[in-house]
């Protein structure tokens, strides 16, 4: 059974950076209402960006961070396993966590990066101690960001989608599923920072080589540089674009 998902005109003005998370919170306030249920299909992702008035790579994006959440199965091609397939209803904890990434950016900034640190220092620190961990996802996104063309919103949403596939890599569900929730905190203070920037050219370099140096740390297995390379990385950026109050 599919049921359609109910028309949601976009905020006037709004960039494909923050399109995906109308999908999102659509999806979301459907299933916290009761309006989807297990066993419901979701409308083709053609059909969803066009009810919606988003881009299919929004969709897309929406649907792979409840595919991370564990509400959504999707399957390619044809037939009755494709699409995407509500196989579980946000209860207890996962209804919070929906609800946080609904309402994370009322949540004050020092307290998001301070959540980031603890959360993205676990991440690298099982990543580096477990040599099975594969980071090919996060790689591929860093390689994504090398291209000289991205605006800053597509670089900072690339950024965002690297930080997520690598709390996806850790094999830690929760985190993972704690780091989408934020996402939207994130993302949006992020974008904020790139704004006071002067010199974003040379920041995109800065941030290209800093990703590259967490990622050859953690793949060297080396626990403490990869700790101290994330924490650098989260709380410089916030200081050159002067958005931390505090020193954290």
């Amino acid at each position: 059974m599919r049921r359609a998902v109910a028309e949601t005109a976009p905020a006037a003005g709004a960039t494909s950076a923050r399109a995906w998370r109308v999908v999102l919170e659509k999806i979301e306030t459907d299933l916290l209402d009761g309006a989807l249920q297990p066993g419901d299909r979701l409308p083709p992702e053609r059909e969803l960006a066009a009810t919606l008035g988003v881009g299919r790579s929004s969709v897309r994006e929406a649907l792979r961070v409840l595919e991370v959440m564990g509400l959504i199965r999707t399957g390619t091609g044809s037939g009755p396993t494709s699409g995407a397939i509500i196989i579980a209803t946000p209860r207890g904890g996962m209804s919070a966590l929906l609800r946080l990434q609904v309402a994370a950016q009322g949540f004050p900034l020092d307290d998001v990066v301070a959540t980031r640190l603890v959360l993205e220092s676990a991440v690298v620190e099982t990543l580096a101690a477990d040599p099975d961990r594969a980071t090919a996802g996060a790689r591929a996104v860093v390689e994504a960001m090398e291209s000289v063309d991205l605006t800053p919103a597509e670089f900072l949403s690339l950024d965002a989608q690297l930080h997520l596939a690598l709390a996806e890599a850790s094999g830690n569900v929760v985190v993972a599923a704690m780091m989408a929730g934020l996402r939207t905190a994130i993302e949006s203070y992020v974008q904020a920072g790139a704004e006071r920037i002067m010199d974003w050219d040379a920041t995109a370099v800065r941030l290209r080589r800093e990703h590259r140096a967490i990622l050859d740390a953690v793949d060297a297995g080396d626990v403490d540089r990869s700790r101290a390379l994330v924490r650098d990385h989260i709380t410089g950026y916030y200081a050159q674009a002067g958005l931390a109050r505090t020193q954290v």
